[in-house]
């Protein structure tokens, strides 16, 4: 098993405060969660009071001031293996980075301290029926009215969507042009906000996937996030965190699920002996150790690009394209090992498999991280003749 050495001591120190209080808090839970649709919002209030939200954001709002991805690492790795509805990273540090390094002033005095203690729950709304990963390809509206913008559209497959209080909403603000793109700061009470069904899904059971809808809102201008003709350029900046965040992740559940498999296939008994001593088990939990081992190196590596401000798109992609696959070898092979148990729902490994789908889906399509790594490579499509 690979020794990693992106940790420190207080990392580690941290990593044993969020096994205690995810073994108090939120692991309880996770039936009842499953069983709604929806995790709680108290345990968003619980991790706010532990000061896990947003741990960047400035103590005048209520933050650490810490800007170590490494923390936001060590929560990822802890609780998204087992409380996959708990999109604490969305929040962190998906749309938290918005507000932290776009936003004015104002709108972080307005709204920071409430994302920080969990009462404000955020999500972002780009995705729509129809345009899956082209964002150039939205058609959401919103249009300048003078003392404030008119907000029409709708968005789909949104994450955090029946709780958020405030939605981040990617909206064409020039029909004239497709990336001429706003970013709008939706607040849940809004006139003309409304939110659509609970999305059911092949897995992540207890995440409020939902479709959101905006029929004439009023956004305020100081509700607009920075120029709101460049924020098809303000998205882009933050896809490479975006996707090594999904690859720390993927790795966290496909070690998970190579865990519960170890222990099922040592104890599990086969023919008067444990599965786990016949050389197909050996070789397959082999194979499944070193393709993790790597996955982890390969993550760390990204990470530390990262911090260091040289993680590239096409990294990104790599990183994000390989770990997915990995995670999907893996709880499709661990799924395996449990034999008729592993398609009970009762096993953990059968929630893990559904789980595991989505990965080389959301955050870009594997296929979209192909097409950005092969761009990298000078490999785009040829110019075709004219005339």
């Amino acid at each position: 098993m690979l020794k990693r050495t992106l940790y420190n001591e207080e990392h580690e120190m941290f990593r044993d405060a969020v096994r205690a209080w995810a073994k108090k808090e939120v692991f309880p839970h996770l039936e009842a969660w499953n069983e709604a649709g929806c995790v709680s919002r108290e345990v968003w209030r619980k991790a706010g009071e532990e000061g896990y939200l947003c741990m960047y954001a400035d103590e005048k709002y209520g933050g650490l001031g810490i800007d170590d991805f490494r923390y936001d690492m060590i929560l990822l790795e802890e609780l998204s293996s087992r409380a996959s509805g708990l999109f604490l990273g969305l929040h962190n540090r998906i749309v938290g980075p918005y507000l932290q390094h776009f936003a004015t002033e104002e709108q972080r005095a307005r709204f920071m301290p409430g994302v920080v203690s969990g009462e404000t729950i955020l999500a972002i709304g780009m995705t729509e029926p129809g345009t899956g990963s082209d964002l150039a390809g939205i058609k959401t509206r919103a249009v300048d009215m003078g003392d404030h913008w008119l907000l029409n559209g709708s968005k789909t497959y949104i994450s955090n969507g029946l709780l958020a209080d405030l939605v981040l909403v990617a909206a064409r603000t020039n029909p004239e042009s497709s990336h001429e793109i706003g970013l709008f700061w939706v607040e849940g009470d809004m006139p003309g906000f409304s939110r659509g069904r609970k999305l059911k899904k092949l897995g992540l059971d207890s995440q409020d996937t939902a479709e959101l809808f905006f029929d004439d809102v009023k956004i305020p201008k100081e509700n607009v996030l920075g120029d709101p003709v460049k924020g098809f350029t303000t998205m882009m900046l933050n896809l490479a965190e975006e996707r090594l965040q999904g690859a720390v992740g993927f790795a966290a559940r496909a070690e998970h699920a190579f865990e519960l498999t170890l222990e099922f296939i040592t104890e599990r008994q086969a023919f008067g002996q444990p599965v786990g001593t016949f050389q197909n088990s050996r070789f397959k939990m082999a194979s499944m150790r070193t393709e993790i081992d790597a996955a982890w190196a390969f993550t760390d590596h990204c990470a530390k690009a990262h911090m260091n401000g040289e993680l590239s798109a096409e990294m990104a992609a790599e990183v994000k394209l390989f770990t997915s696959d990995v995670e999907a070898r893996v709880v499709d092979e661990c799924l395996q090992l449990h034999g008729g148990a592993g398609f009970m729902d009762e096993y953990e490994i059968s929630r893990l498999y559904r789980d595991a789908r989505v990965s080389r889906i959301y955050g870009g399509t594997s296929e979209i991280m192909r097409e950005i790594i092969g761009r990298g490579l000078g490999l785009g499509e040829p110019r075709r003749k004219t005339g």
